[in-house]
């Protein structure tokens, strides 16, 4: 009688190897970049209010550091709150609708007014949970956490603009919002470096500027793409990932060459990118067309998250119909 083969172990991805690295990157950027940051700090510490699947790696590696609190995000922050202050760097892992918008007055008074370390980590921004409805959209976190003294934000384009933004905001003395979109194309070959505060050229034109964060930057580099093959039209495109600290210099010298700025983000027109460039431009009072590709400021629709994105023309092709707009107007 034959014997039943031994059931095959489960093996967790080694984020540490060179064989697993770029899989794990891939997979889950951000669950790869805390593990890495960690690695090299024994003061950080990973916190989930029902998201432990993204720090599976994590708990793999440092098991005595992590911390679940089930549905809990509002006393996730103030829990971190109170261990930054002991003199740990926790970052909390969150769905972006109840992260940000939900813990908005425990992030205030607990760790912005304070100054302390604690980072959030966004999944499922934008209108990435659609399908559950508009309780579970994220489109006015942007626009929250920027009012924040103290708050770092951050929203990377792509997977190695998570292991980027996440580096460069490790050190930061204060709270970090970082914002992860989810399922995006990739924009970084390599993991690049991000100054703090600073946008990278992602491509280089006169005629008009595409400025974005998250999923809106492979947006803006496809669509430049369009738009210099079929048009003629050429195209600064930055990466605005740094929302704040942002790169205000870049704003003034793209608006005052080009004299025509697209923003493009999964959120809403108020409070975002769109808004920041504005405020740029009319600080240094320069005379520039400004535009926006970004969900109105109305009740948003109910559905599949890739038909909501090309229902408000949140894809490559309403990108390039809205610079053409912007171009010829």
């Amino acid at each position: 009688m034959s014997q039943s083969p031994e059931p095959t172990e489960k093996k967790m991805v080694d984020v540490f190897s060179d064989t697993d690295r770029d899989t794990a990157l891939k997979a889950n950027p951000s669950g790869y970049a805390v593990t890495e940051i960690a690695a090299g700090d024994d003061r950080v510490l990973t916190m989930t209010a029902d998201l432990s699947n993204t720090l599976a790696e994590f708990r793999e590696a440092f098991p005595d550091r992590y911390i679940e609190l089930g549905i809990a995000e509002t006393n996730s922050v103030s829990v971190a709150a109170g261990l930054a202050a002991c003199g740990y760097v926790p970052y909390i892992f969150s769905m972006s609708p109840f992260g940000m918008l939900k813990t908005a007055e425990q992030w205030r008074t607990d760790a912005d007014y304070n100054h302390l370390p604690v980072r959030l980590v966004g999944r499922l921004s934008g209108l990435a949970m659609g399908y559950f409805g508009t309780s579970h959209y994220a489109v006015e976190d942007i626009a929250i956490a920027r009012t924040f003294a103290n708050t770092t934000v951050v929203s990377p384009a792509d997977q190695n603009a998570v292991l980027a933004l996440m580096r460069s905001t490790a050190t930061v003395a204060g709270p970090v919002y970082i914002r992860i979109a989810e399922a995006v194309d990739p924009v970084y070959d390599t993991v690049p470096d991000i100054p703090r505060g600073t946008w990278p050229r992602l491509r280089e034109g006169g005629d008009l500027t595409l400025a974005a964060h998250g999923m809106g930057v492979g947006l803006g580099v496809q669509a430049a793409e369009v738009l210099a093959s079929e048009h003629g039209i050429s195209a600064d495109v930055y990466d605005g990932g740094y929302l704040k600290p942002f790169d205000e210099a870049a704003i003034v010298d793209t608006a005052a060459r080009t004299g025509k700025v697209l923003t493009i983000e999964d959120h809403t027109v108020n409070g975002g990118i769109g808004a920041i460039v504005a405020e740029t431009v009319a600080r240094h009072k320069i005379v520039a067309d400004l535009a926006q590709c970004a969900l109105p400021d109305v009740d948003l629709e109910v559905g599949v998250p890739a038909e909501l994105y090309e229902y408000y023309g949140l894809t490559v092709a309403g990108v390039v119909a809205r610079a053409l707009e912007l171009a010829k107007g």
